[in-house]
């Protein structure tokens, strides 16, 4: 990566095409190296966390209300009918997404708020009854802008979700503003709340998690967020300059004055050049790690990463890994895509678990359905903490923009064992929730096992109500295993025969068109 691109916001970096083996324990003693897997590294004056979605909308909603000069939303996808507060009193529709971000502009002729979705995610929100964007568009300000954003290879998404307000606030993970998020961390078979716009159907209980920064950290992310912007409409925007404070005091703080690493893939496109931090930092941490890794993903369906982990279960003091997905993918294809690379890669890490330190779970509720697990969170130790964007899937580490934050509790640093016990809370919060225990009964369970939280799952488990069960991958028939060995439905990249078919189509376009 260049100086130039690291100091611009990230759009035009030259990183290595070929993936390299990634140090365990780099001359730093970090695994966050800006360039390698991380692309900055920037000081958060607050960090904190939301589990599950019904209390960070209603943050949001607070904060885009009170914002003072620019709000930009980059996401997947984006739905302007759903509710951020539906819990609170008054009337419904103006608490829908749309209306908030409309009645901001309008009460602040200072404001400018810009949505960009990826252009295919647009036709998903087609098929729930949103309106196309540019009819949208014909019915707001001009300082609130609602984008699709093409500028992706062909098959490739832009996933990454973040908002960042007034460069003083950014929130980044795995949370879209957009139909079905909305959950608390209750996970009720019935909630009311829990439907679709214009649905009365209750929809699935929905996990999820993002963070939010605020100081030199939002700034940055307001840097990549302009980036896209610009890359995806051609406008540039200015930095936000003069807003200083403006944390929602309701806010819990998990640290303040704390490191955040920022990383990132970006595929290769035009001027881009392809990014896979992301990626890098995966078989980093996992390399790094000594007692634990715990993991929250969609999938688990990429191969470099699970042929990580099974070299560390091999070892005979390597760490135990405690994964936990949804029981399927989010529809059938997604399902024949995903869960047949899951049933094979699960097939390759248990036969390299001699040691019996792997265990991937789904959680249930109290009815024991399946909980839908759409957090991107790994655990390492009591060292790092990264939430994010990225799936454990192929498209995550090279075909689709992802952005990922990771804090570090360093071994040299004086505030160590704060962070550290900040990392280990947000873990046993996380794994808590899912066995429907308190935290401090998972702390003291992995105490009680010698530090080992897969046994302190297997003893907090249960077979009755709200918890984790294993997973027993559904049988593969002959299709599922052509899938899973093709990887045709999940790609790292967008396959070079296909890349050059669609250039020989645009270089013929263009010939007729100058004829």
């Amino acid at each position: 990566m260049t100086a130039t691109d690291r100091d611009t916001g990230g759009f035009a970096a030259a990183v290595p095409s070929e993936h390299e083996p990634v140090d365990a324990a780099p001359a730093t003693g970090s695994v966050l190296v800006p360039g390698e897997t991380v692309w900055r590294v920037e000081r958060a004056t607050r960090h904190a966390v939301f589990v599950d979605a019904a209390d960070y909308f209603a943050t949001l909603k607070q904060v885009v209300l009170q914002a003072e000069k620019q709000v930009l939303f980059i996401g997947w996808d984006f739905d302007p009918r759903i509710r951020m507060d539906p819990r609170s009193p008054g009337r419904g529709r103006d608490d829908r997404v749309g209306r908030v971000l409309e009645a901001a502009v309008e009460a602040n002729p200072d404001l400018f708020v810009g949505v960009l979705q990826w252009d295919l995610g647009m036709f998903e929100a087609l098929g729930r009854g949103l309106l196309p964007i540019v009819l949208l568009n014909r019915r707001t300000s001009d300082r609130f802008q609602m984008r699709v954003d093409a500028h992706h290879p062909l098959g490739g998404a832009h996933h990454q979700k973040i908002v960042v307000v007034d460069d003083c606030l950014a929130f980044a993970g795995g949370i879209d503003v957009t139909a079905d998020r909305w959950d608390t961390p209750e996970h009720l078979d019935r909630q009311r709340h829990r439907h679709r716009p214009r649905s009365p159907r209750v929809t699935q209980p929905w996990h999820d998690v993002t963070s939010l920064v605020s100081g030199p950290a939002a700034k940055a992310l307001g840097d990549l967020a302009r980036r896209r912007w610009a890359a995806g409409t051609g406008e540039q925007l200015q930095p936000v300059e003069g807003v200083e404070h403006c944390w929602p005091e309701q806010v819990p703080v998990l640290l303040h004055d704390v490191d955040v690493a920022i990383s990132r893939t970006r595929p290769e496109h035009r001027e881009w050049e392809l990014v896979h931090e992301i990626e890098d930092l995966w078989l980093a941490m996992i390399a790094s790690a000594k007692r634990c890794v715990y993991i929250e993903s969609q999938y688990f369906a990429n191969r470099r990463v699970a042929e990580a982990i099974a070299a560390r279960l091999g070892e005979d003091d390597g760490p135990e890994f405690v994964v936990v997905n949804p029981e399927t993918a989010d529809g059938w294809l997604e399902e024949k895509a995903m869960g047949t690379a899951r049933a094979k890669l699960l097939g390759l890490v248990r036969k390299a678990d001699v040691h019996g330190r792997f265990s991937l779970y789904v959680p249930v509720t109290e009815q024991r359905n399946p909980v839908y697990v759409h957090a991107k969170v790994c655990v390492v130790d009591d060292r790092l903490l990264r939430i994010g964007s990225s799936n454990l899937n192929n498209r995550s580490m090279g075909l689709d923009t992802e952005c990922d934050l990771t804090i570090e509790a360093p071994a040299d640093d004086p505030r160590r064992e704060e962070i550290a016990a900040a990392v280990l809370g947000m873990r046993d919060r996380l794994v808590a929730e899912h066995l429907g225990v308190g935290p401090d009964d998972v702390a003291a369970a992995v105490a009680a096992h010698g530090g080992s939280l897969l046994a302190a799952v297997e003893d907090l488990r249960r077979d009755t109500g709200r918890s984790l069960q294993p997973f027993v991958p559904p049988r593969q028939g002959l299709i599922d295993t052509l899938l899973a060995d093709t990887e045709l439905l999940d790609p790292e990249q967008t396959p070079s025969r296909v890349q050059r078919a669609v250039g020989r189509v645009q270089r013929r376009g263009h010939r007729r068109l100058r004829a």
